[in-house]
C-alpha cells in the first residue's frame, strides 16, 4: 500500500506532471527512476493568497496512475482532470495586479556534473496562470496583466566542509528566484517542489594531461543583490552590496567514476564600492562619471568588505585595474585608494585589506601580451596569501536515487570563513616544497596499499577581488591569470604535474584561456549587452591588429546601442523578477517609471539629495549630450549621421581640464556654480586629503601594501622573479597531453588601422537600415 512506500521517500524530485481541474491544479512529482511519487494541490479559486497543500503520502507508480483516474472521476461534473504539461521544477510564483502565476521549467539541458551530481541549464520556461475562469472575473483591470542534488549556488569547499540543503540554500547570495519561491516555501515549509536558480556561466570539459583524464569546470555565479545592467547599476548601495558582483570558481578532479581527490579555487569581481554612477546617453559612448559625496565616512564601503570577509575569510586582496591617466577613471582611483586606507585604520591588523592599484590599460600600450606576464606574477603572489582548496574524499554513500556527499578523509579544523580561526596549513603546502602538499605523482603512491596515502587538506582562506570600471574586459584578463596560477597548483596537488607553476605557453594555458574568454563574453552580454573586449586574448592568439581593432570597434557600438536603447527595459524586468518592484493598485506601472541610474541606485525608486562630482567625457559620437534615456523604445529609429567618434584611443593626458559640478538634487537640472579644476593624477598617499601623511603606515606608500612594485615592474618571466610566489622551476607537461591548441607565432607587422575619425557613408546606411545591434 501507499503507507509502505513512506520508507522510499525521495531525496529530491526530478520531474513533474501537471494536471488541472476547474478548481485545482494537481502536481505529481517523481524521482529519476519513477519509483516513488508525491502530490501537491493548488487551489485555483483563491485569488489573494497562495493556497497550497502537500499530501504526505508517498505513492508507487501504479498508485499514481490509479489516483489520476480517481481524480478525473471526482471532477467529472466540471470537466474532469486534464493533463497540462510535464516539467522539471518550479521556479516560483509571482503576482502582478491580478492572479498568481506559476513559473516552471519545461525544457532543460545537462551541461555537466560534479561528483556524479548533474548540472542543468534551463532552456525553456512557462508561466501558468493559477486563476480559473470564475476567479479571474473578479479582477478589475485584467488588461494590466498583459532537480537537482548539487547546490550549485555554493562553492565546493563549502559544500564539502559544511553541507547544507533545503531552506538555507535559498538564502544564498546567488539564488535568483529566492523571492519567487518565498511564498510556496513559507506555505509548505519545504523546498522539495522548487528549484534554486543560479544566473551566470557554467562550462565543463575533459582534457588529458600526463596520462590522466582531468575534468575541468568553470562556474560564475552572479549575485542577486544590487543586480542590473551596466549604467543603471554602478558602485555600492547602503547595505554594502555592489553592482556586477560575480563569484568565479574553477574545479579540477580526475575524470573517473569515483574521484578520490578534488581541488577548487574561488575569486571575486565587483564594481568599485563607492557611490558613483553614469547617466546613459544616446550620443556619448563614454558618459560622465558622477561621484556622489553621500558617504564621507565610507560606511557602505566598509560594509562591503565585511561582507566579503564573512563569505571568504581573510585576507581580502583588492586588485584595482582602472586607469591613472584618464580623467574620468583617475578620480575614482584616488577616491577608492583613500577609502581603503581610511578603512584600514579602523580594521585590526588581521583584517587589513591588501591592495594593488595597477593600470592595465597603460601597461598594455606596447605589446598587449606582455601584460599577461605581469598579471601572472601578481596572481602567484596573491595565491600564496589565499591558497586554494584541495582534499581527498571517501566515496559517496546512499542509494542511486538519493546519493550523499563524499566525505573528507582528513578533516581537522582549519580556517573556514571564521575570523577567530587560523589555518593549520603552512605556505610550504602551496609552494610545493613539502611532501604533504601533494607533489608526489601517481607512481609514488604505494600500489599495495588498500587506501591511498592520506594527504592533509588545503583550504582557501580569503579571496582575490578584481575590478576595473565595468568589471568585464580588463577584469576577465586578470582573472584568467589567477586561474592559470591556481590551475598549476591544482594539477600539482592531484599528482598530474611535477611543478605547480604553469607557463603561458603551456597547451593547458591556451585551453584555459578559451574557458575564461567564453565566461567573459557571457558575463559581458548579461551586464553590458555585448561580448567582452578580448584584445589581449586575441593578440595572444596572433590575430592581426586590423582584425582586433575592427572587432573592438563593433563591440563598442553594439554595447553602446544596448545601453542606450535596451537596458532600461531589461533593468525593469530584473527588478520585477527579484522582487525589488512589486506592482500595486494606484501606483505607477513598471514601464511608467523613470529609468535613470539614480532611480535604480537608490533601490526604492525615489529621489535622494546629495552633492556630486562630475567628470565630463570626451566620448561623444555626434555632440556632447547629458540626456538620460528612459526606456528609449524608439532609439533604433533615430538615424546616425557621419561623425567623428573618439573610440580608438582611451588614453588621456594626465593634465586635462575637467568640470566639478556640485548640486543639491541629483534629478534636477544642473544650475549650480561650476569651477574649473585641473586634475593631476598622483600616486601614493597624495590621494588622501583628510588623513595626515604622518598617520599613514610607511609600508602603505605607493600602489600596494602587499607586493614589491619594483619586482612587479620587471618585464621578465623567469622563475627567479617569481621566487616570492613559488620555489620550483617551470613545469614541463607530459608529451601525453592531448590538447592540440596551436601556440601563436610572432605577431605580423601592423597593417592599416581602422579609420575611426569618420564613419563611411555605407556604414551609416547599414546601421540605419538594419537592426544590426540586437543581440
Amino acid at each position: 500500500m501507499a503507507a509502505a512506500a513512506q520508507e522510499a521517500e525521495p531525496a529530491c524530485l526530478q520531474s513533474f506532471d501537471l494536471y488541472e481541474s476547474a478548481s485545482r491544479f494537481y502536481i505529481f512529482g517523481t524521482n529519476a527512476d519513477k519509483t516513488v511519487w508525491r502530490l501537491l494541490k493548488i487551489d485555483r479559486s483563491e485569488t489573494s493568497e497562495l493556497d497550497i497543500d502537500e499530501c504526505s503520502t508517498v505513492y508507487t507508480q501504479a498508485e499514481y496512475l490509479e489516483l489520476v483516474s480517481g481524480l478525473d472521476e471526482d471532477h467529472r461534473s466540471t470537466g474532469g482532470v486534464k493533463f497540462v504539461t510535464k516539467f522539471y521544477g518550479i521556479i516560483g510564483f509571482i503576482k502582478f495586479l491580478g492572479p498568481f502565476y506559476m513559473l516552471i521549467i519545461t525544457e532543460q539541458r545537462k551541461i555537466g556534473e560534479i561528483f556524479d551530481h548533474p548540472v542543468y541549464q534551463v532552456t525553456k520556461t512557462s508561466m501558468i496562470e493559477l486563476a480559473n475562469s470564475k476567479s479571474r472575473s473578479s479582477f478589475l483591470n485584467p488588461r494590466d496583466e498583459n532537480s537537482y542534488s548539487y547546490p550549485i549556488m555554493r562553492g565546493l569547499q563549502k559544500n564539502l566542509r559544511d553541507p547544507q540543503e533545503g531552506w538555507s540554500l535559498y538564502e544564498s547570495t546567488f539564488v535568483w528566484n529566492e523571492f519567487l519561491t518565498r511564498q510556496i516555501r513559507n506555505c509548505l515549509q519545504s523546498t522539495l517542489w522548487t528549484v534554486a536558480l543560479v544566473y551566470g556561466f557554467f562550462k565543463q570539459d575533459k582534457f588529458a594531461i600526463s596520462g590522466k583524464d582531468i575534468m575541468f569546470t568553470l562556474i560564475a555565479r552572479r549575485s542577486r543583490h544590487y543586480a542590473g545592467t551596466r549604467y543603471l547599476k554602478r558602485g555600492v548601495n547602503e547595505k554594502g552590496r555592489v553592482a556586477n558582483d560575480v563569484e568565479t570558481e574553477q574545479i579540477v578532479y580526475e575524470a573517473v567514476p569515483m574521484p578520490t581527490e578534488v581541488s577548487s579555487v574561488v575569486q571575486n569581481r565587483g564594481s568599485i564600492p563607492l557611490f558613483w554612477s553614469q547617466d546613459t546617453s544616446k550620443l556619448n559612448i563614454k558618459p560622465d562619471i558622477i561621484l556622489h559625496e553621500k558617504d564621507k565616512n565610507y560606511e557602505a564601503t566598509k560594509l562591503h568588505f565585511e561582507n566579503l570577509r564573512g563569505r571568504y575569510g581573510n585576507p581580502i586582496i583588492i586588485f584595482n585595474l582602472i586607469k591613472t591617466r584618464e580623467r574620468r577613471e583617475s578620480m575614482l582611483r584616488r577616491e577608492f585608494d583613500k577609502a581603503i586606507r581610511i578603512i584600514n585604520k579602523l580594521f585590526s591588523e588581521e583584517n587589513q585589506l591588501r591592495f594593488l592599484h595597477w593600470d592595465l590599460h597603460k601597461n598594455s600600450q606596447g605589446e598587449p601580451t606582455n601584460v599577461l606576464d605581469v598579471l601572472l606574477k601578481v596572481a602567484f603572489r596573491a595565491l600564496t596569501l589565499t591558497e586554494f582548496f584541495y582534499c581527498q574524499v571517501a566515496p559517496p554513500t546512499g542509494s542511486e536515487t538519493a546519493p550523499h556527499w563524499p566525505a573528507l578523509l582528513h578533516s581537522h579544523d582549519p580556517y573556514f570563513c571564521d575570523e577567530n580561526s587560523n589555518s593549520d596549513i603552512s605556505q610550504e603546502d602551496i609552494s610545493g616544497s613539502s611532501d604533504s602538499s601533494g607533489n608526489g605523482t601517481t607512481e609514488d603512491k604505494a600500489e599495495t596499499s588498500e587506501l591511498p596515502q592520506l594527504k592533509p587538506p588545503i583550504f582557501q582562506k580569503g579571496v582575490l577581488r578584481t575590478n576595473c570600471i565595468d568589471c568585464l574586459d580588463r577584469t576577465n584578463v586578470a582573472q584568467y591569470a589567477y586561474g592559470l596560477a591556481a590551475l598549476g597548483h591544482q594539477l600539482h596537488a592531484l599528482g598530474c604535474v611535477e611543478s605547480p607553476e604553469l607557463g603561458l605557453g603551456a597547451p593547458v594555458a591556451h585551453h584555459l584561456m578559451h574557458f575564461y574568454e567564453r565566461m567573459g563574453d557571457t558575463l559581458a552580454v548579461q551586464y553590458s549587452g555585448s561580448a567582452a573586449h578580448n584584445k589581449i586574448f586575441s593578440a595572444k592568439r596572433g590575430h592581426l591588429k586590423l582584425f582586433i581593432r575592427s572587432q573592438e570597434f563593433f563591440r563598442t557600438l553594439q554595447r553602446h546601442y544596448s545601453n542606450a536603447c535596451i537596458d532600461a527595459n531589461k533593468q525593469a524586468a530584473i527588478n520585477l523578477f527579484l522582487g525589488y518592484f512589486q506592482p500595486k493598485q494606484g501606483s505607477p506601472a513598471l514601464w511608467e517609471l523613470e529609468s535613470s541610474s539614480e532611480e535604480h541606485n537608490n533601490g526604492s525608486f525615489g529621489h535622494t539629495s546629495d552633492s556630486i562630482k562630475r567628470v565630463n567625457s570626451d566620448g561623444s559620437i555626434l555632440s556632447v549630450s547629458n540626456t538620460s534615456i528612459s526606456g528609449c523604445s524608439g532609439c533604433h529609429n533615430e538615424l546616425l549621421t557621419a561623425a567623428q567618434p573618439d573610440v580608438s584611443t582611451e588614453l588621456q593626458s594626465s593634465k586635462m581640464e575637467s568640470d566639478l559640478v556640485y548640486v543639491n538634487e541629483i534629478t534636477s537640472p544642473i544650475e549650480s556654480k561650476m569651477s574649473n579644476s585641473r586634475y593631476t593624477p598622483t600616486l601614493s598617499h597624495d590621494h588622501i586629503h583628510d588623513v595626515p601623511s604622518s598617520q599613514l603606515d610607511p609600508c602603505n606608500s605607493g600602489d600596494s601594501n602587499f607586493l614589491d612594485l619594483e619586482w612587479l615592474s620587471n618585464s621578465g618571466n623567469s622563475s627567479d622573479e617569481r621566487s616570492l610566489a613559488v620555489s620550483t622551476p617551470d613545469a614541463h607537461l607530459s608529451t601525453e597531453n592531448v590538447i592540440s591548441d596551436i601556440i601563436p607565432e610572432t605577431m605580423e607587422n601592423q597593417v592599416a588601422g581602422v579609420q575611426a575619425q569618420k564613419l563611411p557613408e555605407q556604414f551609416v546606411q547599414w546601421v540605419n537600415n538594419g537592426n544590426s545591434f540586437w543581440f
